[in-house]
């Protein structure tokens, strides 16, 4: 198969619109060629008149490993050009960087979660695009999470740099899909074109969204280190808001979450008699690990890997985001008293739980902390939102 930037190199009738224009490039880490030439050393060489480059966050080369933490701007000593940060003072393109380009191209790899602050950048961009009167192009790239949709939708007002609109924690869309979707949402005015993939079948095995065997892994964030980490992203992801690790300061962050006064097992085996029916699709596994930096740092942890690289794995039934609810379901139950939720500034938030922050609302802490409240009650928050997403993606879908 192509990702977008390929079918881009590889077809001159592409890239004739692009003749004679100034060409900016959002990107980041993961933004290479099918023979890893990062997409800014690529479309120079292709001869694109590129003179400014955005970086979000982590950095345009992948600069920063810790979560929340700023990039400056710079001038690429390789190519002499302007480099904006969109993870620093501000987020958002402004007046001065706007005017370097004629033709934004993205080119970014998401991993499919609503929280994954690179499809925020990509509405900022498009908004800003928009005033200024400037074209986006994205270079579409494969969602690794496929298409299943999971997780309750952002309520008003709870928009945020991790909630850019009304979707699921899991939305299945390719960031080339959600840049329609914007265009709808926010009624957007904007020069807007897709460079869509050639052969990208979300559907079939064994990667279900990401091409195993043909296209390289590359870390589009220090953090996201495999696709099995895409896969239970939407559903760890939620363990920022949590006392206990996520696995930060290991070699599987995001594939575990865990705590040095937890006992594994009795977790697994509440999350088992809770909710069997959330656990399809992958293997749990009781596991100590010790982390080196961030939570519970030098300290060994009992916690819970995911497991979804093996024959095991059923990409339909797997559920990241009730998996997860139900292991902070299963630690309140166990330990009712366990001081479960971080309270500090959550990306640039200030006076909310994070907990809530990453879900888009009280929802999904409230159904935690409730004793009498049951899988079925979440399910009944969460099966309508995910039926009404599924219903407005459907014309939003490319592939």
């Amino acid at each position: 198969m192509k990702f977008g930037l390929d079918r881009l190199l590889a077809d001159p009738e592409l890239r004739k619109p692009l003749q004679g224009k100034r060409i900016g490039l959002v990107a980041h880490p993961a933004s290479v060629t099918a023979d890893l030439t990062h997409s800014l050393d690529a479309l120079v060489a292709a001869g694109l008149n590129v003179t400014a480059a955005f970086g979000p966050q982590h950095g345009l080369r992948g600069d920063k490993q810790d979560n929340m933490v700023e990039s400056p701007d710079f001038n690429d000593p390789t190519h002499g050009i302007p480099v904006f940060s969109l993870y620093g003072e501000v987020r958002r393109p402004t007046g001065q960087s706007m005017h370097t380009f004629d033709v934004l191209l993205v080119d970014l790899q998401d991993l499919g979660c609503r929280i994954y602050t690179f499809i925020t950048t990509l509405l900022y961009v498009m908004e800003a695009a928009a005033e200024h009167g400037k074209a986006v192009w994205v270079l579409d790239r494969p969602n690794p999470a496929g298409r299943p949709v999971e997780g309750l939708t952002l309520r008003p007002g709870w928009e945020s740099f991790v909630g850019a609109g009304p979707m699921p924690m899991r939305h299945g869309l390719t960031l080339g899909e959600l840049g329609h979707w914007f265009i709808e949402q926010f009624k957007l005015d904007l020069d807007y074109r897709v460079i869509e993939m050639e052969g990208w079948r979300p559907d079939e095995g064994p990667g279900y969204g990401w091409p195993l065997g043909e296209r390289a892994w590359v870390n589009p964030s220090p953090n996201a280190a495999n696709l099995w980490m895409a896969r239970a992203y939407a559903g760890t992801v939620m363990v920022e808001g949590a006392t206990i690790s996520e696995g930060r300061g290991t070699t599987r962050p995001l594939e575990l979450f865990g705590a040095p006064d937890i006992d594994a097992r009795r977790v697994i085996e509440e999350m088992h008699a809770l909710a069997p029916q959330w656990l399809g699709g992958c293997r749990l596994r009781d596991i100590w690990f010790e982390p080196t930096f961030h939570k519970h740092v030098g300290k060994l942890c009992n916690g819970v890997q995911i497991h979804t690289e093996d024959p095991s794995y059923d990409h339909q039934a797997f559920k990241p985001w009730r998996l997860q609810s139900l292991g902070f379901k299963a630690i309140r139950r166990l330990y009712p008293d366990y001081d479960l939720w971080r309270d500090f500034p959550y990306e640039y938030e200030h006076g909310k739980l994070p907990i809530h922050v990453i879900n888009g609302s009280p929802l999904l802490r409230e159904w935690v902390d409730d004793p009498a409240a049951t899988p079925g009650d979440l399910d009944a928050l969460t099966v309508p939102d995910e039926r009404a997403w599924e219903e407005v993606r459907r014309r939003r879908l490319l592939y």
